[in-house]
């Protein structure tokens, strides 16, 4: 049996001519000979009836009490109301179907409601389905644990559904259509010359997506990097193949281009404050910096972009985070150094590990539209750089177009 997933969200369920092309698209890859299992996000976005937030903004005007478990409960609507419309489109047009919640499905998660992570996926069901139907409908974002209560995956878990299902089915491919023809080399809103890559190795996607790209969710990606199964980002409201997310050397004829591609986007992350905290003082400098990060996880603040040295600490946390952390610190008798309002930059690439002259060429791009940079670190596949909020958009056209990414 040739299995293939499709994963459409909000947007592609939110109106009926949107609907139409959900329809098309199955009928598709019906017509190519495979049996399906589609996973839905609920229907449109904030202000639609059954979107998520919409569900949220409703336990907000009634007191905003509701305990996370029974959040969950109520959160889990939205996906079974949009599984269950689909599948009354498809029997109408003659294409049998059945609707699997996410426990029926098997997805076993742990207790952290709200935000519950995958423990295994036992797909009996959904294989049984298979056998007697077109397809099969699977409602993503949620699943079960082990007392038997409703449990949802968090922001982007419906992605995260489509790639960990397919991978349990061995899938040949795990389509996600969304609202734009695939995964660009920056933001469109942002960089004009933003163009649609053909190819993105797993790791190059999984460092955009955890850098500010918001088109895949970075756990979906690492769930079919772990299993190897091909991703394509395509969208609803065309035919293009859209972006295909594989291993390099699942790219066939287009390899050579792929490692000879150095830069393969840009992203950001806005918002953020950098905080720098000066052992020059402290007798103990190892101790403070123990200190300073103990501090940080005991409040549930998420730090980011770190510098440890002998001199002290230098790390970011998101502005809504920045005056309980200067609190907290303050408890402990330091002295915080703060800057908010930045923006982290990335520029990634699988192809930049080991390459001469990238950092050049970031440091050359910034100075030339007198971007000053504040901080910068490197991995294998990506170089930050933090600087001024105002200066994001220069910082993003200004890099975009060193590395030639609009040709």
């Amino acid at each position: 049996m040739r299995i293939l997933v499709q994963k459409f969200g909000g947007t592609s369920l939110s109106t009926p001519e949107a609907r139409d092309y959900v329809i098309s698209h199955i009928r598709r890859e019906l017509a190519n000979g495979f049996r399906l299992v589609v996973v839905v996000s609920a229907m449109g976005r904030k202000g639609d009836p059954y979107a998520t937030d919409t569900l949220l903004d409703l336990i907000a005007g009634s007191g905003g009490s509701l305990e996370p478990r029974e959040q969950d409960l109520l959160l889990a609507c939205g996906e079974m109301i949009s599984a269950s419309m689909l599948s009354s489109l498809l029997n109408r047009e003659n294409i049998s179907s059945s609707v699997l919640t996410g426990a029926q499905a098997g997805f076993r998660t742990d207790s952290h409601y709200g935000n519950a992570r995958i423990l295994d996926i036992v797909p009996t069901r959904v294989l049984e389905q298979l056998e007697q139907k077109d397809v099969v409908i699977v409602t993503g974002f949620q699943g079960q644990n082990q007392i038997g209560d409703f449990t949802t995956l968090g922001r982007g878990g419906s992605d995260t559904s489509a790639t960990a299902l397919g991978a349990a089915l061995h899938a040949e491919m795990v389509d996600i259509y969304t609202d734009v023809n695939g995964i660009l080399t920056a933001d469109p809103r942002i960089v004009e010359d933003a163009r649609q890559l053909d190819y993105v190795s797993y790791a190059e996607i999984c460092n955009m997506a955890h850098q500010g790209a918001k088109v895949i969710h970075p756990r979906a990606v690492e769930i079919a990097m772990q299993s190897g199964i091909p991703v394509r980002v395509r969208s609803t409201f065309s035919e293009s193949e859209g972006t295909l997310v594989a291993n390099p050397e699942g790219f066939k004829d287009v390899q050579l281009g792929i490692l000879d591609r150095y830069v393969t986007g840009i992203a950001y992350v806005n918002n953020v404050t950098q905080i720098k905290v000066d052992a020059s003082g402290s007798n103990n400098k190892e101790s403070l910096q123990l200190q300073v990060f103990k501090t940080m996880a005991e409040n549930s603040i998420s730090v980011d972009f770190i510098n440890v040295t002998p001199s002290g600490v230098v790390y970011t946390v998101f502005d809504h985070d920045s005056d309980k952390a200067v609190q907290v610190l303050e408890q402990h008798g330091l002295k915080p150094d703060v800057l908010t309002g930045c923006a982290k930059v990335s520029v990634i690439g699988g192809g930049i590990n080991g390459v001469p002259g990238i950092m050049a060429k970031i440091v050359e791009a910034l100075t030339e539209q007198k971007v000053q940079i504040l901080q910068s670190a490197d991995s294998n596949t990506t170089i930050w750089v933090l600087v001024n909020q105002d200066d994001m958009v220069a910082a993003l056209r200004a890099l975009h177009t060193k590395f030639e990414l609009g040709r």
